[in-house]
């Protein structure tokens, strides 16, 4: 899940204790003095129209700079001249990365079908690891989409290419099956293949591993894959520096791929969950006697938007109490409650 920060992004709303969470209508939305707000960080930012339509969705790795070069007549292009006098005001949720804003942006642009966004006819997909626990000897490959099934799947991931990598090199470490049929733990077919003979698979298909010990190496990975790298880290940095050493610039270098292959990995998005669960993220921040709450929105494992109230009467109140009547107040009045 990203980090968002409540403290960096724009609020308009405003909400009462004594009453639902409601939106003012008397407070004007002043673009020079919110420009000057955006944080130096990535995100995604919401251009609106005088109905507050969302007109336009967009990414950043700096939106403080990205943002406001919307209403700089100087970078004015085609269609900065047809949108930019209809803006009326805009919107902004800071991420960890510039990864995370680009999966988010497209979360929201299938959400909204922003008027002056190329909208793709294809749906795009991102892909995953899957390894295959329904198998006796799991796989385990890149796939574009997840099913309900038995197998474990980890991503999405920006970057197909990187995944093919990560596949590649979970391959090198652990030599995990490639071939598609099916391999029971009590049935041996005798020859292996060519995968076996070149190093690229242990081929339990012949019983040249047991299946304890594949199972171990099953864990192993599942553990690699969920974000327990170190050990696998330090030791690719070992033999990198092995082979620097030894003068084996050629073998380093094939070590120094794997690593960055692993760097890559860590940069999966966290704006979407494989569960496809729906789910309401809650944040809530204060100075002195304002305070303010956030609900982020993830349906069918997606993030598509938030809202955010401005909480009045916070006086002596402490953040567990504050928040308490915020989930009170919010969720007797919504026609939607997430499991």
């Amino acid at each position: 899940m990203v980090s968002f920060v409540a403290d960096d992004t724009h609020i308009i709303p405003a909400l009462s204790f004594d009453k639902a969470p409601t939106k003012r209508d008397d407070l004007m939305f002043d673009i020079p003095a919110e420009l000057k707000k955006l944080p130096d960080s990535p995100g995604v930012y919401l251009m609106k129209d005088e109905s507050e339509a969302v007109i336009y969705v967009g990414k950043a790795l700096n939106l403080k700079n990205r943002v406001r070069q919307y209403f700089q007549p100087a970078n004015y292009n085609s269609k900065n001249e047809a949108m930019v006098p209809k803006i009326r005001s805009f919107e902004y949720i800071v991420t960890d990365t510039e990864v995370e804003a680009l999966i988010l942006e497209c979360n929201l642009i299938k959400k909204h079908w922003p008027k002056f966004n190329v909208l793709l006819k294809d749906d795009k997909s991102y892909p995953y690891i899957k390894v295959t626990l329904g198998d006796d000897f799991p796989r385990v490959m890149a796939v574009r989409s997840y099913e309900k099934d038995k197998s474990k799947y980890f991503g999405p991931y920006v970057s197909g290419f990187s995944v093919n990598e990560v596949v590649s090199l979970i391959q090198q470490i652990w030599r995990f099956r490639l071939c598609a049929r099916k391999v029971a733990n009590d049935e041996k077919s005798g020859r292996p293949c060519l995968n076996y003979h070149i190093g690229r698979c242990c081929a339990p298909c012949n019983g040249s591993v047991i299946f304890e010990n594949y199972q171990k190496m099953t864990a192993e990975v599942l553990d690699f894959l969920e974000g327990k790298q170190d050990e696998i880290t330090t030791r690719l940095e070992k033999s990198m520096f092995e082979f620097s050493e030894n003068m084996e610039y050629e073998k380093a270098q094939e070590v120094k791929i794997k690593l960055e292959s692993l760097k890559r990995l860590r940069e999966h998005q966290k704006l979407d969950h494989v569960s496809g669960e729906n789910r309401d993220v809650l944040a809530l921040a204060r100075e002195k006697d304002d305070a303010l709450a956030m609900v982020f929105f993830i349906r069918g494992g997606k993030m598509i938007g938030r809202e955010h109230f401005m909480l009045n009467n916070a006086t002596g109140l402490g953040l567990p109490e504050i928040l308490s009547n915020f989930i009170t107040q919010y969720y007797s009045g919504t026609p939607f409650i997430p499991k």
